[in-house]
């Protein structure tokens, strides 16, 4: 026993100790700073040349836009050589980002706009692919740790990057930034590229012969339309996968309205001035720092399903204890927040990588990631008005009821039914 629980307990260092797994790890490290200095200084950029707070907040539209075409962008990784595709995407990235050193005033500022919507499509191809390669450069029994350790090092660089990216900006302005997160994607790029990958990673010669999906389906999945809805199909079908997706895709939501109220609770209920909003989101991101860092060893200690219904608890608790008017309150929850979030979204994606064919994964990843984070995008959107006919104690209220209900109904779902039920 004790053998046992020390192997589960060093689950993460077998990743960081792992060659591909490392390299890997360092790529999302590098380009991720990159990514989230520009994401926070793409929309005061465009603020401080059109002096427009909608156009600032269009920025952040582009770069989730892309996710809408997930299931089409993952039948596209399905048909191509994984690695080629975290390489090329890369590479693309970073030889647009240079064309962003020509916006320099308002007229020009449609061409920004153009280089985040291909640079979020990149990032929605590249997550289909990592997705589909993974389990094969880590193999099945550390995918929770490596899954964890990424939201670790993607939420580690959230927390540092845009205080340099704003710096940066505010001293010598957008070109920098913009150079900068060119440099990380050709060092990303490079890592890719020296990836071992274990046997022949098109997608066509990955499967074999036992993951056809049926009558006249070939193992990487029909083309045309029925190719891109082979994803949806695939978690659809499957009795595991389907109540964790809808799980993660309400969660989001609430998580969508919870970030809308986020101003109201430091300024309504805390009584502090909108600066600390960023204390909030800081212990926040601690929190998802401290959750990807454990999530593998609980997902071997615990039903994927009661993984995520305990995130979905925590996440509900966090909210509520946002209601009440005292910091402390406030940054507990935040935390509990921080922790809860990424369970659910880990789960979500290590059960589609466990359950899905290799042949079908970059599909099926990215179907379920439309499914999942598109209603977050609407819910802060639906939110942002929310606020200003309903008080927010209210709305935190109705989230931490939602949040505890979708928790009790993963948790009921695992009962075991009558025969014949």
């Amino acid at each position: 026993m004790r053998t046992r629980i020390a192997r589960e307990t060093w689950g993460t260092g077998r990743v960081l100790r792992d060659r591909n797994a490392g390299l890997y790890l360092l790529g999302v490290v590098v380009s991720g700073f990159g990514t989230s200095a520009m994401w926070l200084v793409s929309g005061v950029w465009v603020k401080s040349l059109t002096g427009s707070d909608s156009l600032a907040a269009l920025t952040v539209f582009a770069l989730w836009a892309p996710l809408l075409a997930g299931p089409a962008l993952g039948a596209l990784a399905d048909r191509l050589p994984r690695r080629l595709v975290l390489v090329a995407g890369s590479l693309v990235t970073a030889a647009l980002l240079p064309l962003l050193l020509l916006v320099d005033s308002a007229e020009r500022v449609w061409l920004l706009f153009v280089v985040l919507l291909v640079y979020g499509t990149c990032g929605v191809l590249q997550d289909a692919a990592e997705a589909a390669l993974v389990p094969r450069v880590v193999g099945a029994g550390l995918l929770g740790d490596f899954n964890g350790l990424r939201l670790t090092a993607s939420e580690g660089m959230k927390l540092l990057a845009p205080l340099a990216g704003a710096a940066l900006f505010a001293r010598f302005g957008g070109a920098p930034v913009a150079l900068l997160d060119a440099v990380t994607f050709v060092l990303a790029a490079g890592v890719f590229a020296v990836l071992r990958i274990p046997g022949d990673d098109r997608p066509e010669r990955a499967g074999g012969a036992g993951e056809t999906g049926g009558a006249g389906e070939t193992g990487h999945g029909s083309g045309g339309f029925a190719g891109v809805l082979e994803g949806a199909r695939r978690l659809w079908a499957s009795p595991a996968l389907r109540p964790l997706v809808a799980a993660g895709a309400a969660v989001m939501f609430l998580a969508g309205l919870n970030g809308a109220s986020v101003y109201a609770v430091a300024d309504d209920v805390l009584g502090r001035p909108p600066a600390w909003v960023g204390v909030l989101y800081a212990v926040q991101g601690a929190g998802s720092v401290l959750s990807g860092l454990v999530a593998g060893a609980l997902l071997r200690r615990m039903p994927v399903a009661v993984f995520t219904a305990a995130g979905a608890a925590l996440f509900a608790v966090g909210v509520g204890a946002r209601a009440l008017p005292y910091d402390a309150a406030g940054l507990a929850g935040s935390t509990l927040i921080g922790f809860g979030l990424p369970c659910v979204l880990i789960a979500v994606l290590t059960a589609v990588q466990r359950e899905v064919p290799e042949s079908s994964l970059g599909r099926a990843a990215a179907t379920a990631n439309t499914l999942v984070y598109v209603p977050n995008a609407l819910a802060l959107a639906f939110g942002a008005g929310l606020m200003a006919l309903v008080d927010v104690r209210a709305v935190l209220a109705t989230v931490t009821v939602a949040g505890g209900a979708v928790a009790l109904l993963l948790v009921a779902g695992l009962r075991p039914r009558p025969d014949g039920a």
